[in-house]
This record gives structure tokens, sequence and C-alpha cells, in this order.
């Protein structure tokens, strides 16, 4: 029987892909942490009551975050031998789902408060989470390896999930409340 635990991480450390040993609270940790928690809060979207090719295109993005995983939770030494790399392909196709989705929404004149069901209040924790991933990636990434797609990818996937509030909102005739100073 295979067990879960190895118990190598419990003195506070843990391994990155290619052996070498990193404090759990490692900036990188951090990244692919918060990316795990964006593509579970992706999954929890995907599981309310919302049309099939949102869905399908939900488990796409959860696709292009275990990759993007992968390469955060690779060592540096040994980036270059990672098959796995966010495109600009993917990046397109983020653009292009939130294209679709913009055709049917009204211009948005002010800001809109988060909120109004479940599904909706979902997208926006996932995009503040996203948020949150991509300042993490954009504060410990340097001279390691160039993740400008990675970077990219994070930015559009949060417009993404603000747009999909703003369509899921719609389609359940949600009154969208707005921000007025």
């Amino acid at each position: 029987m295979s067990r879960i635990y190895t118990k190598t991480g419990d003195k506070g450390e843990t391994s990155l892909i290619g052996g070498s040993r990193v404090k759990k609270n490692h900036p990188r940790i951090e990244a692919y942490g918060t990316i795990d928690e964006l593509n579970s809060y992706i999954g929890l979207i995907r599981s309310q009551e919302i049309p099939v090719e949102t869905i399908t295109a939900l488990i796409e993005i959860q696709k292009h975050l275990f990759i993007i995983g992968s390469i955060l939770a690779t060592d540096s030494k040994i980036i270059k031998k990672n098959p796995f790399e966010i495109s600009e392909e993917n990046i397109k196709f983020l653009e292009d789902e939130i294209d679709k989705m913009n055709i049917e929404l009204p211009v948005l004149k002010s800001f809109i408060l988060p909120g109004g069901n479940l599904t909706v209040s979902f997208c926006h924790i996932a995009r503040c989470v996203c948020r949150r991933a991509e300042r993490i990636v954009f504060g410990f990434s340097s001279n390691e390896y160039d993740n400008s797609m990675l970077k990219i990818y994070l930015n559009r996937l949060s417009d993404y999930l603000f747009v999909l509030a703003r369509k899921v909102g719609k389609d359940t005739n949600l009154k969208v409340t707005h921000w007025l100073p």
C-alpha cells in the first residue's frame, strides 16, 4: 500500500521538482500553493449549475493551472527540462472566452459590488485568489527563468473570472449592485 504521507516535510521544508529542498514559506511554495487554491475555487465554480460550454472552458483552465503549478514547483536549475509551458495560445484561449462572454454583457460604467448569488460570489473569490497568485509570482520571479507568459496568463485569467461573474449574473437575472461613490 502506498501512503500519502512521507514525513519529509515535518520540519518545515519541502522538495521542488528536481530534488532541491526549500522552506515551506518560500515564495515559490506560496505561489504554487496559491495556484492550487485558485484551481480548487475554479473546481467549485465548475460544480455549480452553469452551461456545459463554461464547464468545458473551466476544465481547460484547470489544466493550464496544473501546468503553471508544475512550472513554479520546478527547481530553477532544471526548469529547462520541464516539458510544460504556458503559451500565447493559452492566453488567446482566455481572450477568446472573454470576448464571447462580453458580447452579451452591457458596457460597464461603474464598479460593481461582488456577490449576488453563490456562483457569482465564487467567481469573484477565484478572481481575488488569482490576483494574489499574480502578485506573488511577480514578487519572487526574477532571473530564474522567463515566466512572462505565465504572468500574462494570470493577469488575463483574473479578467476572465471577472467577466464570468458578470455573465453568470446576467444568465441568472441577477440585479447588479453598482458602487456609486
